[in-house]
This record gives C-alpha cells, structure tokens and sequence, in this order.
C-alpha cells in the first residue's frame, strides 16, 4: 500500500498466453509409433515403448498426431502458461520419463543448435546428481535433426517461376524461424544478414524487393519470443559466418526496438566488427528515416 492506495504489482508477474500443447495418456499409449511420422516438428518419439514428447519446445499443437492414434490416448490441451521454461521443463516432464527421454530431449536441442536451452538442461541434470547421458565431444556443429519444418533449403539457385504479372519471392532459403535455423546453415557464410521483425513483411508492400533480395534472413517477434535465446542463437550465427553486414528491419512500434538491441548485444558479445543496419517500417508500410 502507498499513500493510502494498494500498490499493482500485477506488471511483475510472467506474461501469461494459451497455448495448445498435446497431452499423451501412458496407460492407453501401447507404443504402435502411428503418431511418429506426423509430427512435422519431430517432438514425439517412441521411448520404452510409449510415445514421449521429447520436446514440448517444439510441439505446435496442431494436434497432426492424433488422428493416427488407435488408443486415443493423444489429446490436445489448451491452457494459459507463461513462456517455455527448460528447467521446469525438465523437472516436471524429461527426468520422471526416464534416462532415454532425457536423452532424447538434449539430442534435439542440441540438433536445434538451441545451446542455451542445453545448458540448462544440463544444469538441471547436474544439480540433481544426474549424469549427462549424451556424448560432450558431440556438442560440436551438429546436422539438424529431420523435422520437415526445420528441412534445411537453399535456394540460392532456383529459376525463376515469375509469371508477366507477379512478382518474384527473393527468398534464398529455408528455414527463416531463428528459433529453427542452424548458425551453420551455408547460406549464412559471406552473407549480408536481414533480422526481421514478423510483422515488417506483411506491413511492407515492397519487403521482398526492397529489402530481402540478395540476403540471408532470420525473423523474430521480440515482444512474444525468448528474446535471450533469440541473442544467443545470432551470436552463434555472428560467430561461426563471415557476415557482410547486419540490416535489421523493425516497425516503429516501441517493443520492437528491442529486437534490434538483442542484435546489437550479440554482435557487440562477439567482438566481431560488422557494419550494423537498422531499417524502421512504419505501421502503414512506409519506410521511416
């Protein structure tokens, strides 16, 4: 209470949002694997015979699994959370499913190259005295792992399917998720980086011509994603790529000033001297100075 007023400290609890996750009932799972190949993202796998969701990180929700269970024991839950929290994660979900899944689970991630997610986990095991079941001479550059939504593409070399009256998409590659992409994808060596905010294409008419054509790109929301993972994942991109330049395209709205900071850090972190960008797209589509 201040002066006489009850203080709001509402602002410092976690943001909260809902999300759909699926929810996989063990007593019904009889370890059939029909679920397996329709998981786009590659979070579910068959462990000690039952299906396990080894990364909730990157379950969508969209529930493709469930149709292919005969038990019916794959639901989708919708529930108000705060942000993916590794360590709760791990204590909660990885470690009671036992010493395959939490092999599994640090293989994905390190597959995704999501090193800072890693390290908690492995914080988490070692804190609980239990030991780190993958190899650590493999937590070097890693292949991504299969999921289609992750598929490494380049398409640096594609002919044109232009007809007289589109235009042409400038896209060189794919994945363009940050969370998704691997820092060592080949079409980041000797490239001009474009960091983009997730609304700056659908607000810029022009966003293909203007700004994407000829780069390598990376999109990010900083108000909705882990901004933290999101400055570790381009420190890696700016650690292991002979960047040319740095463009990092934002709308002129206040938070997303701070996807331009994270880019900032990171490279400042790197001690690499790149010549750094920034491009404000106005919120009817216009370019600011």
């Amino acid at each position: 209470m201040v002066n006489g007023k009850i203080k709001d400290f509402s602002y410092l609890k976690p943001s909260l949002r809902k999300r759909k996750i699926i929810k996989i009932d063990e007593r019904k799972c009889n370890g059939c694997g029909l679920c397996i190949p329709n998981c786009l993202e590659g979070a579910l796998q068959i462990i000690d015979g039952k299906a396990r969701l080894i990364s909730d990180l990157f379950c969508d929700g969209l529930g493709a699994c469930i149709g292919h269970c005969p038990e019916g024991a794959i639901t989708i839950e919708e529930r108000e959370a705060v942000p993916y929290d590794e360590k709760r994660t791990m204590i909660e979900n990885i470690i009671p499913a036992g010493e395959n899944t939490i092999k599994a689970h640090l293989e994905h991630l390190r597959e995704h190259n999501q090193k800072e997610y890693l390290k908690q986990a492995l914080d988490v095991l070692k804190k609980k005295g239990i030991k780190n079941p993958i190899d650590d001479k493999k937590m070097e550059k890693k292949v991504p792992c299969g999921c289609p939504g992750t598929a490494l593409k380049d398409l640096r070399n594609k002919k044109s399917t232009k007809e007289a009256t589109e235009n042409e998409s400038e896209l060189r590659q794919w994945p363009v998720q940050l969370t998704l992409v691997p820092p060592n994808a080949p079409y980041f060596q000797n490239a001009d980086l474009l960091v983009a905010a997730d609304c700056v294409p659908f607000a810029n008419p022009n966003f293909h011509s203007k700004l994407l054509k000829g780069k390598a790109l990376v999109i990010a929301c900083p108000k909705l994603d882990d901004l933290e993972a999101h400055k570790e994942k381009l420190k890696s991109i700016i650690e292991m790529n002979n960047l040319n330049t740095i463009i990092v395209a934002i709308m002129e709205v206040p938070c997303c000033g701070a996807l331009y900071g994270a880019v900032e850090e990171a490279l400042d972190e790197t001690g690499k001297r790149i010549t750094l960008k920034k491009v404000v797209v106005g919120i009817d589509g216009s370019f600011r100075d």
